[in-house]
């Protein structure tokens, strides 16, 4: 019948913990490290502050990977907050959550990290720094951002082993860059250890509401780097054994990714210092040229390529799972359940992802699309996570291999910061927030035309009776 569940073919269980870890660190770690504290520095100008920033935004992806961690754990399906908000607030809010993923939780990030990738590029290629043109219509680094969408998309195609080993070893690539640059740093930069204590005579002169509205606007710009600790959760219907190993690779990826974090922002500062980095775009280039001269450059320019081009891959292969889960139980869009015949990928969801994202490359800019994302993703994870509470109670004899640690307070805190963050970034950036809004708002309006299919529908009927 056509109103019933779409049966569809199952995506192969293939992953192990290291591959589902690899996703984790690929996704997280992006342009936003190499970028964002140079804004951190402007708004607050203080070093020790700084810092507390990246150990508050690590502090709040701990607690919403523990979250996720138990969710995942307990219902082992692609889509991860697709399947999650599905259980706990419906299929209505299910769907907002996948449109939402497919522009800003996917599409969008995959764009911005790939434009920014073609604009790094231009330290070795220095041609495609001149703003080139097709017939003065289309930017050369929009077609070559455009492209790289599609050569990752035909990796990708070709299965999970393939897809997944090359995953693995650019972000095997990016995590030993990362560390032979804070090794250089640590035994070779020409840096200064005051740096780490020189405050800003600005910062004196802010008031507290200033700060504290510095420091939340911030944090949405260190949670944004932060996104992507849940990864391994999109494809935990692909894990073996995803009950003991999902939680171990959100967990190991996240915490890594942590000390990775800290110790980048301790060698900017010990590199060029606050007021060196307050309001440089590139400040992985400015304190790499203060600590190592232009090969420091060349040097960090490298891995942020090698790392921008992992981030783009883990997001090619977690976003069309959640299209792919949403298309198993609304009709109308079964089309995204299809599998490639051999490789057994989610070929048109793929396909699907690869179109919006190429869309955005050549209708924005970096900036106008990161602005708002932090703030979008903020408000599905904090439903996410308020989850655990409404499935705990829900279904309180459902088999739970791993429980969150340190439940209540671990998702009271999560959520209670995320929610400081969103009101202030409302104060502070009200148009970016306004477009974030309006995001969910058309998400809704398209949810009330969608209709799961019949059998599922009159079965959450019964089991929530």
């Amino acid at each position: 019948m056509a109103g019933d569940r779409i049966p569809s073919g199952e995506l192969p269980r293939e992953l192990n913990l290291g591959s589902a870890t690899a996703l984790v660190i690929a996704t997280v770690i992006g342009v936003g490290i190499f970028t964002s504290t140079g804004f951190q520095a402007e708004a607050l100008p203080h070093p020790g502050y700084i810092l507390l920033l990246w150990v508050t935004g690590g502090i709040l992806a701990l607690c919403g990977a523990l979250c996720y961690a138990e969710l995942g754990a307990a219902w082992p399906e692609a889509g991860a907050e697709y399947a999650y908000l599905r259980e706990s607030c419906g299929y209505t809010v299910a769907f907002m959550s996948a449109v939402v993923s497919l522009v800003a939780g996917f599409s969008a990030p995959i764009a911005a990290v790939l434009k920014s990738f073609t604009e790094y590029l231009a330290h070795f290629v220095p041609i495609l720094g001149g703003n080139l043109s097709l017939a003065g219509i289309v930017s050369i680094n929009d077609l070559i951002a455009a492209c790289l969408v599609w050569i990752l998309i035909g990796i990708h195609l070709r299965g999970t082993g393939v897809g997944f080993k090359f995953n693995n070893l650019a972000t095997a690539a990016k995590v030993l860059g990362i560390i032979v640059l804070l090794i250089a740093a640590a035994f070779f930069g020409e840096g200064r250890v005051e740096h780490l204590t020189e405050v800003s005579p600005a910062f004196d002169q802010m008031s507290w509401a200033d700060r504290s509205g510095a420091f939340a606007s911030s944090l949405i710009f260190v949670m944004f780097c932060y996104a992507g600790y849940n990864a391994a959760a999109y494809v935990a219907s692909e894990i073996n054994e995803p009950q003991r190993v999902l939680p171990k690779a959100l967990l190991l990826g996240t915490g890594l990714v942590i000390v990775l974090y800290l110790g980048l922002n301790i060698v900017y500062l010990y590199g060029a210092g606050v007021e060196e980095l307050a309001g440089k775009v590139d400040v992985g280039v400015v304190a790499a040229e203060h600590l190592f001269g232009p090969v420091g450059v060349s040097i960090v320019t490298g891995v942020l390529l090698v790392g921008l081009l992992s981030a783009a891959s883990a997001m090619t292969i977690a976003g069309p799972r959640v299209y792919y889960a949403m298309g198993r139980d609304f009709p109308a869009f079964r089309k995204l359940t299809e599998l490639s015949p051999r490789r057994r990928v989610p070929a048109a969801a793929l396909i699907l992802q690869g179109v919006v994202a190429s869309l955005i490359i050549f209708t924005g800019a970096v900036d106008e699309i990161e602005q708002y994302v932090g703030f979008i993703l903020t408000i599905f994870a904090s439903l996410a996570v308020a989850s655990v509470f409404i499935l705990r109670a829900r279904y309180p004899d459902r088999h739970r291999p791993f429980r969150t640690w340190g439940y209540p307070f671990t998702p009271i805190l999560f959520l209670l910061v995320s929610g400081w963050m969103l009101i202030w970034n409302f104060r502070d950036r009200p148009w970016e927030s306004l477009a974030a809004t309006v995001t969910v708002a058309v998400a809704g309006v398209l949810a009330r035309f969608a209709r799961p299919a019949d059998d599922l529908r009159q079965s959450r009927q019964k089991n929530t009776k």
